[in-house]
């Protein structure tokens, strides 16, 4: 099992924004700004391109309602949806809340937050997420 998949399951903690019982979403805990989200399929897919079409269509729908709740959170001009997935062997989604470009570059050093901090960010998005 991989370490999303032991955050999905509980067996690491996490702050997590939304769930169901096949996706599922919690705070980067390096965030580029405040609401920087992870989104993951339960299922272990290393690459996201490997999911079926059916899958990836469910998934985007899920990350697109986690968005909605990011948005609400931390008003913005937009979430920004990013995947890169070399860092970690499953398939995830980061979403950003963006006032500009620069607020998705990943070499900009990560906010230092605290962990009431990470709680107020996580209970603020599920209090908006609605599936």
């Amino acid at each position: 099992m991989d370490i999303f998949s032991k955050i999905a399951a509980g067996e690491i903690p996490s702050y997590k924004c939304a769930e169901n019982d096949k996706f599922y979403a919690f705070l980067d805990i390096n965030p580029l700004v405040k609401g920087h989200t992870l989104v993951i399929p339960r299922r272990e897919v290393d690459y996201i391109f490997d999911m079926d079409d059916d899958e990836i269509a469910e998934y985007q729908v899920f990350a697109k309602k986690v968005a909605k709740a990011v948005k609400a959170a931390f008003p913005c001009k937009k979430v920004a949806q990013v995947v890169l997935g070399l860092e970690v062997a499953h398939a995830h989604i980061h979403l950003i809340p963006m006032q500009s470009e620069q607020d998705v570059d990943f070499r900009r050093e990560k906010l230092k937050l605290t962990e009431e901090e990470f709680k107020e960010i996580a209970a603020k998005i599920r209090k908006e997420f609605v599936d």
